[in-house]
């Protein structure tokens, strides 16, 4: 079979359920092995050529259609939620009474390190789409618990977002032990120096995880949310509304845990964190510069 890297695929030996891009071809045993980056959920995987069918170019369209009508889906609910959050802001920020002052809001800014470069843009656009102030950041998973303190340092987030792709496997330990995950152990480092620069939960809101990453490690760790607590795979968007979530909550009002995961594509299963304070600022008086003059 004539496969090479840029090619979207699919595993027979799991049905087809999943498309994967390939993005390398190695030699295993003097058979052809390639290791794939899903299309849409955030795991790393590899295969041998021989489990491996072509997706046409028909497929991939009927399946993209699909994926954006969940797509969809989500981001309608979070705008639902988003407008009731707007309505308490303006009572508050108005006292209660209606008035023809106006005022402005200070979303949370996010730093997102990425370790896949085309889900990083996709998630850059759902930002742009939300509102929600981001600096995205492509860094290879091995890489990001060097990284990270300087870009803390640099870019003053609110929210740091910590994702990329990751994987478990059976046979390289239990489901307990870190070293039977393929990146779980970058993002648990990458959390714990996060955590020496800012170390409290609530001065700095951390997203950390992938697809069937060790929960437990990154909670531990010092993360608010993480994935996968059933180790289950989890959309390229998740980490997305999860911290757009955090970023539109008034600082003074503390986030219940389902509140943010019931908007997500994956839900509890491959999402879960604690308790976390909000970080939006709400002012007033805002008037643009043409009319001081």
């Amino acid at each position: 079979m004539d496969i090479k890297v840029g090619d979207i695929v699919a595993r027979k030996s799991y049905g087809c359920d999943l498309l994967f891009r390939v993005i390398d071809v190695k030699e295993k045993n003097e058979e052809k092995e390639a290791i794939l980056h899903g299309e849409d959920v955030r795991l790393i995987a590899d295969a041998p050529f021989s489990d491996l069918v072509a997706i046409d170019e028909r497929e991939q369209q009927a399946r993209r259609k699909k994926e954006k009508e969940l797509i969809e889906q989500s981001y309608k609910l979070f705008r639902q939620d988003y407008h009731v959050m707007k309505q308490k802001m303006e009572y508050r920020a108005t006292g209660g009474y209606k008035t023809e002052k106006d005022f402005f809001q200070v979303p949370g800014r996010v730093l997102h390190l990425d370790g896949d470069p085309l889900y990083l843009r996709k998630c850059l656009d759902l930002y742009e789409r939300i509102g929600v102030p981001v600096y995205g950041i492509y860094c290879e998973e091995k890489d990001m618990p060097e990284k990270v303190g300087g870009l803390i340092e640099q870019i003053r987030p609110d929210i740091l977002v910590i994702t990329g792709h990751d994987s478990y496997s059976k046979s390289k330990g239990k489901v307990t032990d870190l070293k039977a995950y393929r990146h779980s152990k970058y993002f648990v480092q990458t959390v714990k120096e996060a955590r020496r620069k800012v170390p409290h939960l609530d001065q700095l809101v951390i997203f950390a995880g992938a697809c069937q990453s060790h929960f437990e490690s990154l909670i531990r760790a010092g993360a608010n949310f993480a994935s996968s607590p059933a180790r289950v795979n989890i959309h390229a968007l998740d980490p997305v509304y999860i911290v757009s979530r955090i970023s539109f909550t008034p600082f003074i009002e503390t986030v219940n845990v389902w509140d943010v995961l019931r908007n997500t594509l994956t839900g509890e299963k491959g999402l879960g964190g604690v308790e976390t304070k909000g970080v939006l600022r709400t002012g007033m008086p805002f008037r643009l510069v043409d009319e001081l003059d």
